[in-house]
């Protein structure tokens, strides 16, 4: 089935987390967005992000200008996690804004950070 794929497809599905992270958090600054996130650090045990409390499933970025934007970042095929899931929804019910973003949502990305104010 991969082979059916277009090549801009091919090349949404090779983008990393990582590598979308740095093109979002790149446009944010361009537009003069102050952005938030956390990387993992090397344990004993492998990778890990330390959070404490309820932080599991936090989003990938915090934006902040005129308004706070929460974002988090998926490779193409990427899913959310049932903790990622629930931060959706709790900062959706306190009214923030709150967006999944993938490689392919560029142009939203950009429309996003581009606006003032509230959506």
């Amino acid at each position: 089935m991969a082979s059916r794929l277009t090549p801009l497809e091919r090349a949404l599905r090779a983008v990393t987390e990582d590598e979308w992270r740095d093109q979002v958090v790149d446009a944010a600054h361009t537009f003069g967005w102050s952005v938030a996130y956390f990387r993992p650090g090397q344990t004993n045990h492998g990778w890990r992000t330390p959070v404490g409390a309820d932080g599991k499933g936090w989003p990938d970025l915090t934006l902040v200008r005129e308004r706070v934007v929460f974002a988090e970042l998926k490779r193409e095929q990427g899913e959310l996690e049932p903790e990622q899931e629930l931060w959706r929804e709790r900062l959706l019910g306190a009214c923030q804004e709150w967006h999944l973003w993938r490689p392919s949502d560029m142009d939203e990305v950009i429309a996003v950070l581009r606006r003032y104010g509230m959506p």
